[in-house]
């Protein structure tokens, strides 16, 4: 199809099945500070987002703007390290498979999210998973100023892995905002999956690339 040198990859509901413990904690968080939202409110207004950013555009959502958003998300980075020791976290089906496929055709791969560092390395400690195995580098938001839909962190990907050209760049995730942030970078494919936040109707309206049931069916088009 075309000539990609670097596909970028949301974690969570992209290539990390945590079960939304990230989402379903910050709903907690918010819930436990006295502000009602259902978890489907968090990931329409959440998904994808540095955490501080996304518990702040929740509240906004349903007009809370004056609302403590730093001391929920103190409350959230507790909780959310009480659920992290119990959580058993995995891949999605054929998704190693496909970062083996990806590395064999010597495609780059960089693992892109809206967690903080900390919390990412730990979710990859959980799961094995090392720079140089499965993947070549992480970007995480405590790397950027600017979190999605900006495009600082493929643009950062872009430099770790020697990628000069956006449209040799591919952007993988499972919520509108990753694929306006692949827009934002002018990747050359861009591509939602349903594995995680959002469906299939909220993902189109982003109006991606491609849109698939499973992440491993990139290899069908590249």
């Amino acid at each position: 199809m075309s000539n990609i040198k670097l596909a970028v990859f949301d974690m969570a509901g992209t290539t990390v099945d945590e079960d939304n413990v990230v989402y379903k904690t910050v709903n907690r968080s918010l819930t436990e500070a006295g502000y009602e939202f259902t978890l489907e409110d968090v990931l329409e207004h959440g998904a994808g987002k540095e955490k501080h950013q996304a518990i702040k555009d929740v509240l906004a959502s349903k007009g809370f703007n004056n609302a403590d958003s730093e001391q929920i998300f103190q409350a959230f980075k507790n909780n959310l390290e009480r659920a992290y020791s119990e959580l058993a976290v995995t891949t999605f089906e054929g998704v190693e498979e496909l970062l083996k496929e990806l590395r064999k055709r010597e495609i780059k791969i960089t693992l892109n999210t809206g967690y903080s560092y900390e919390v990412a390395t730990k979710l990859l400690s959980k799961m094995n998973w090392q720079a140089g195995s499965q993947f070549d580098v992480l970007v995480t938001a405590d790397d950027v100023t600017n979190g999605r839909p900006a495009p600082d962190m493929i643009l950062l990907a872009m430099e770790k892995t020697g990628i000069s050209a956006s449209a040799q760049v591919l952007k993988a995730g499972d919520s509108a905002i990753d694929i306006h942030e692949g827009k934002n970078a002018h990747c050359g494919i861009t591509v939602g999956v349903t594995t995680g936040a959002q469906t299939r109707e909220q993902l189109l309206t982003a109006e991606p690339t491609f849109v698939f049931d499973n992440l491993a069916d990139i290899l069908q088009h590249i």
